[in-house]
């Protein structure tokens, strides 16, 4: 080994030790250890954390920064670049190929920065990095992994052991265990390189590289570069459209196959990659609605927050994710102990970022479960550890008191969220959650002033909670017991005026028929919207707690009042989408059952339905205009339900 490169794995190992702080919650020992070394790696080290702050707290004040400083890391790596084309060759590839890929992580890291500002122009600087960045990529790619993936560990088939963290003592663990993949089709890698990442004629032997080394960087962060393409996917298909990216299906496929591949290591690229998985694994299952194969998800999943949590039990990102798959799996009680647990005092608590994440999780576990005085507790605390959107944050909790049915305390939440909408603005502009909270506002003083003739105590005309609307696009009412489902549906059921004119199993099992009025003249009917509402929260209890044909009945329903409603012109597209998710659940269920009784799948029923979910979802993504409310967080749902759809088919062997 050479002085030059002995040097850099010096400077690789050194700035491990601040990675290794930073992912174990400890962000200002991290922010010593890389301010301390002068080596691009440390230089990326400062960026990184600036970067996180920035996008787990959404903290736009700290995205200069981060832009900044990974700007020097790219400076730092492209001039390291240039002395080390001339040095001889120190690692088993070309020489500078570990500046190349540093240079490729902070162009990525930059196009990330500027995607954070939610703004249009900040989606098509982000590409253009990106862009800029894949050629790197592909090149590294082609070097890096000539005969493809093929062959190489992910974490659900490689031991759960590995690297032990150098803030610890542990010893490092048992070698990873290698098992073939399936031949991946054409996509991304082929695009770009030519060839299919299928498995050659000739077996190969996976490039094999020593834990905490130059070579094991490489061979992580090459893989870990098909991040890039998996952004490019999740990018509302306007954005994507500018540039003429459509159609990612395979690509998708591939780049989490690569990250898999990247997450199997021991370096930094591996924590980003099992993180970056960690985020689309938990979004898939919260957002999707509907899962080909959620049993698979999930055991992808626990095994990456296995492998990382074990190298840092006290990180709050891996303690946020082993209570989402809590969560995921309908143990909200369970997950609400490990986020409570991951918050007590004594724990490392200087990321507060990431502390934040955790109580924003728990906010929402709180509120899943109908415990409202605790959640809007939660909301209100989140304000204490970022700075985005506190108006949502008081909206929601607001929404809470009025469930408790405590409107002094929600009014006094909602009078205060005008000024804070007036303080949070990017670009100018409010917050897409913004919008849709000023409507709102505006929606119940017109109803209050034709109620009482006056706007005052405005709260006492939000019959259905605010909180439990936002809730429908977070997915909340989707991953909760029965039990809770039917709660809800005892409320939502007697709550307007004229009560549902639906019958359905639950309803007459859990709700009394509504008392004769004997004046009806001196009873308000409630307004198109809020009936339109209803019917969608319904629809979706009622697919919760199993009756599916009351659901199809409520979900029509709200898709037959689109055409009514004044303000909440989101209902429409979101009624069409949970339709369409019913659809799937429904004969899910029915295949589940057949199986049990020893029967075969029945492939032509499920074409019938796949082939009527996706009708659907072209209707909601009709209704899905940029002019309707939160529109582009539809957009994404459609997008990734749409994923699963295709690969259900080719689980099946459906070709049409």
């Amino acid at each position: 080994m050479t002085a030059t490169s002995s040097n850099t794995a010096a400077e690789l190992r050194a700035a491990t030790v601040g990675f290794d702080w930073l992912f174990a919650n400890e962000l200002d020992k991290a922010r010593e250890t890389f301010a301390n070394g002068g080596s691009p790696f440390h230089s990326l080290g400062l960026g990184v954390c600036a970067f996180l702050e920035a996008a787990l707290g959404m903290e736009t004040g700290l995205m200069a920064e981060a832009s900044r400083l990974l700007a020097l890391a790219e400076a730092g790596a492209k001039k390291q670049l240039k002395l080390a084309k001339s040095s001889d060759k120190a690692t088993q590839f070309l020489p500078g190929t570990e500046w190349e890929l540093l240079h490729s992580d902070a162009v990525i890291l930059l196009g990330l920065t500027h995607a954070l500002r939610q703004s249009y122009m900040g989606y098509l600087q982000c590409l253009y990095a990106m862009n800029s960045a894949h050629t790197k990529f592909t090149k590294l790619y082609k070097t890096v992994y000539p005969n493809g993936l093929e062959n190489y560990a992910t974490p659900a088939t490689s031991s759960a052991n590995s690297r032990a963290a150098s803030i610890r003592s542990e010893a490092s663990g048992s070698s990873s265990q290698l098992t073939a993949s399936k031949p991946a089709k054409s996509g991304f890698f082929s695009r770009f390189t030519g060839a299919l990442l299928t498995v050659p004629t000739t077996p190969h032997v996976p490039i094999l590289a020593e834990e905490g080394t130059v070579d094991e960087l490489v061979l992580s962060g090459t893989a870990f570069g098909s991040l890039f393409n998996l952004v490019f996917s999740l990018l509302p298909a306007k954005i994507r459209g500018v540039v003429g990216f459509f159609g990612f299906n395979h690509d998708r496929k591939l780049a989490l196959q690569a990250l898999a591949v990247s997450a199997a290591k021991t370096d930094v690229h591996a924590v980003f990659a099992g993180l970056s998985l960690m985020t689309y694994h938990g979004v898939v299952l919260l957002l999707s609605g509907y899962q080909a194969n959620e049993a698979h998800i999930i055991k992808q999943y626990r095994a990456i927050v296995d492998k990382l949590e074990s190298r840092y039990p006290t990180g709050s990102l891996w303690i946020l994710n082993r209570a989402k798959i809590l969560r995921m799996s309908y143990d909200p009680e369970g997950a609400i102990k490990v986020l409570q647990d991951g918050l007590v005092p004594g724990r490392p608590h200087t990321f507060a970022q990431a502390d934040g994440l955790l109580i924003f999780e728990l906010a929402w576990t709180l509120f899943s479960q109908r415990r409202y005085q605790e959640a809007a507790d939660a909301f209100i605390r989140v304000t204490e550890i970022n700075s985005w959107s506190h108006a949502t944050y008081y909206f929601i909790a607001a929404g809470c008191y009025i469930s408790l049915h405590n409107y002094e305390k929600a009014q006094e939440l909602l009078d205060r969220i005008p000024d804070l909408i007036d303080k949070k603005k990017i670009g100018g502009k409010d917050l897409p959650t913004e919008v849709f909270i000023k409507k709102k506002l505006a929606f119940y003083k017109e109803k209050q002033m034709a109620l009482t003739g006056s706007e005052a105590n405005y709260a006492h005309a939000a019959k259905i909670s605010p909180a439990e609307e936002l809730g429908i696009f977070w997915n909340t009412h989707s991953r909760i017991t029965p039990e809770t489902a039917i709660d809800h549906l005892k409320d939502w059921a007697t709550c307007l005026n004229p009560p549902p004119a639906i019958e359905t199993d639950l309803l007459k099992e859990h709700v009394p028929p509504p008392a004769v009025p004997t004046d009806k003249s001196t009873i308000a009917t409630d307004t198109a919207d809020e009936l339109a509402i209803r019917a969608l929260l319904l629809g979706i209890v009622h697919r919760t707690a199993g009756d599916y044909a009351g659901s199809h009945a409520f979900l029509s329903d709200a898709e037959a009042r689109h055409p009514s409603v004044k303000v909440s012109t989101w209902v429409g597209g979101v009624a069409w989408f949970e339709h369409a998710v019913l659809d799937l659940k429904e004969i899910e269920a029915r295949s589940t059952s057949s199986a049990t009784a020893g029967l075969s799948v029945d492939v032509d029923d499920w074409a019938r339905v796949l082939k009527s979910a996706l009708e659907k979802l072209d209707k909601a993504l009709g209704l899905a205009t940029q002019q309707v409310d939160l529109s582009s967080r539809l957009d994404s749902r459609i997008a990734m339900l749409k994923d699963e759809i295709a690969l259900k088919k080719e689980m099946l062997g459906i070709t049409s």
